[in-house]
């Protein structure tokens, strides 16, 4: 089979398959793929911009994209682990004390003061797998304690972000979710900047994507 760049077109063909029925059964009105390998970049572009638009994807279109702070993180994550730095069943109690000797809530919807000792510590594969336990219900009408608790203290956001209001680089944003946390695993583990931690294995800036979006 003919390969360029360390591609197998067979299987870039059953790539663009499956992206070109997310957005034929509407899941997208469009997708676009982006894969590096040796020097050789594919990009396929598929479907329309908007949804029920006639302007087709296109290599150079502009997206607004968020969470890129949780798979760049989770990257920097993996890479210690293939580094014997990390290991993924390992309890985090060593380099994140915050998260040992947890307690969970009884029940759902129980009070906060209602918990029990966890059966076993937090582990990076639990991070990684958003298992972390955090309680985060995502569905703002919930009308569970820890829920109220959460929204009381703002503590989470939910709906599309405001495309009109200004860009703030100095503003904070809360990130309750597991996949930031292995950040500062990361930063107990090794004292290299995301940069260098990253950039050494080919992978992504990591505290520039922090920077950028969470």
């Amino acid at each position: 089979m003919a390969r360029s760049g360390g591609f197998s077109p067979a299987r870039l063909g059953r790539m663009h398959e499956v992206m070109a029925g997310h957005v034929a059964q509407g899941d997208a009105p469009g997708i676009l793929t982006l894969l590096s390998r040796h020097g050789e970049v594919h990009v396929d572009a598929i479907g329309t911009k908007a949804v029920g638009g006639s302007e087709p994807m296109r290599r150079d279109t502009i997206f607004r994209i968020t969470s890129m702070t949780k798979p760049v993180t989770a990257v920097a994550a993996m890479i210690l682990v293939e580094q014997c730095k990390l290991r993924l069943d390992e309890p985090v109690d060593r380099l994140l004390p915050e998260l040992a000797e947890r307690k969970v809530l009884t029940r759902l919807d129980g009070p906060l003061d209602d918990t029990v000792p966890a059966t076993r510590p937090i582990t990076l594969r639990d991070l990684l797998t958003f298992r972390l336990g955090l309680g985060v219900i995502m569905q703002p009408w919930a009308d569970y304690p820890i829920q109220k608790a959460l929204n009381e203290l703002q503590l989470v956001g939910f709906g599309p972000p405001n495309v009109a209001a200004p860009y703030d680089p100095s503003g904070v944003v809360r990130l309750p979710f597991p996949t930031a946390v292995p950040g500062w695993s990361r930063r107990s583990t090794t004292t290299s900047p995301s940069a260098r931690c990253c950039s050494t294995r080919g992978a992504p800036d990591a505290s520039a994507s922090s920077r950028r979006s969470a």
